[in-house]
Order: structure tokens, then sequence, then C-alpha cells
């Protein structure tokens, strides 16, 4: 059953129709994959069903509540986390209190200067960084982790409000490849325990055919294709625009 049903979503900027009609579902316990060249308009579909940007036409609707027309802060408190590519942390605060300020937002708190948030649901807090593996470092502050640490901390700030749908744009950008294949690992393991959805933007093929349960690829606006990797990666129309002729992806395993 689709948690998430995107039906006819368009959006045009003057006289540009960046994106045209496009529709697709996103099933509970899946990774769909969002992808295509340069202009190809998956970065405004990405930012119309997050509701950062608003849709001239179409309907967004996520366990049968419509996201059209609401701002992100009422998206996030659906049930919708995200992750973005270049990944955002209070550097200052310790890694454990950045998960703490996130569980006060999804609560629908006011934080204030002068009150007191390093005890606010600390457990649950650190429950959610050892699920990404980053309980060891609940003290550090965030300005001295590793790249790959700050993106699993990201990770955790997205699930404090427990989503049913979670957003990555771009997730392994600026990852070695040992740290994309464990960030990947490591959420499609929790798609798998937790039940939700995960739509996510990619340049990495790699990552994407390794990862994705299916594939979504636009090209110009428009949705030319979508399956399973084995099907998109075969599709002489996704070869096309990508690569023109002659050439197809490259077939890579899922890392042990």
């Amino acid at each position: 059953m689709s948690l998430l049903k995107v039906t006819d979503l368009g959006k045009s900027f003057g006289g540009n129709r960046a994106v045209d009609g496009v529709s697709f579902q996103v099933a509970a316990g899946e990774l769909l994959a969002l992808i295509g060249p340069n202009g190809a308009g998956k970065t405004t579909t990405f930012n119309m069903v997050n509701g950062q940007l608003r849709a001239d036409t179409g309907s967004v609707v996520l366990d049968g509540v419509e996201l059209i027309g609401r701002k992100p802060r009422d998206i996030w408190r659906q049930g919708v986390g995200r992750t973005f590519q270049i990944a955002e942390t209070f550097a200052s605060l310790t890694v454990v209190e950045n998960v703490q300020m996130a569980l006060i937002s999804a609560d629908a708190k006011l934080y204030q200067l002068w009150q007191r948030a390093t005890d606010y649901k600390r457990d649950e807090a650190l429950a959610l960084l050892d699920q990404v593996g980053m309980k060891a470092q609940a003290e550090r502050p965030c300005s001295v982790l590793a790249y790959g640490d700050v993106k699993r901390v990201e990770l955790a700030i997205a699930m404090a409000n427990a989503p049913k749908l979670l957003l990555m744009d771009e997730p392994t950008a600026g990852m070695a490849p040992k740290e994309r294949n464990e960030l990947m690992a490591l959420t499609k393991r929790l798609v798998v325990e937790r039940g939700m959805a995960v739509l996510f933007t990619e340049h990495s093929m790699d990552v994407v055919f390794a990862y994705a349960d299916r594939l979504i690829v636009l090209a110009r606006g428009r949705l030319i294709a979508e399956g399973k990797p084995a099907e998109i990666r075969d599709h002489p129309k996704v070869q096309e625009v990508y690569f023109g002729s002659g050439k197809t992806f490259e077939k890579k395993a899922v890392p042990a």
C-alpha cells in the first residue's frame, strides 16, 4: 500500500515548465530514488514534496493527508523528515543537544535561551544516536566530527519526529566510497526496522543501483521511466538521456 502519492505535479518558472505532470508513489518500507540528468526537474520535484516550493498543479498526499499548501514546519509535523545535500547541524552544540533540539521542535515546544534544554528527552535522543551509531560521541561538539559522522547525526535529527517519510537530498554528497556505503546501508536497515518510506535524490549511480528498491527518472521535467534497478539500468531511453548512445550504467553489487 502506498504511503506517499504524488499526482500530476507541475511547476513553471516564467515560461519554463520545470516539472510537467509528474506522478509516482512510494510504499512504506521502500527506498525510491529520484534521478535524472542536470536540469531534469528532480530538485524542484523534491522541494514541492517538502513544501519548500508551492506546486502550480497536482497533489502530494501522505498517508491520506494533502501536503500541498502546507509550510515545511507543518509537513515536518505530519511525519516527514529531511536531510540535506550539505549536512545541517548546530556546530557549537554537542551531538546529543542537536538531537534534543530536534525533539523540542517535533513536540512543538518553544525553546527559550534562559531555559535549560539539556535534559529534554535525553534518553530518547541517546536512543536515536544509538540507532545511527553515534551514541559514543554524544558529548562531542558537532564542530569536531568527521563529515561522515555529521551525516549520521543529521539522520538522527531527521528521525526525531518519527517520520513516516524521509526525504534525503544527495545523502552521500562529499563522502568517501566507504562512508557512502555505510550511510546507505544504515538507512536501508532503518527503513526496514521502522517501516518508513524514503525518497532520495542522488548523483552517485553506484549508490542508487546498490540500495534503491525502485527508481523514477526525470528528463526535462517529465517522468520518462520507473522500475526496479535492473529495469532502469537497461532502459534505452534512460541510457540515451544520460549517455547518448554506446554506453551503459556500470553494474555493481551491494557491498557485503
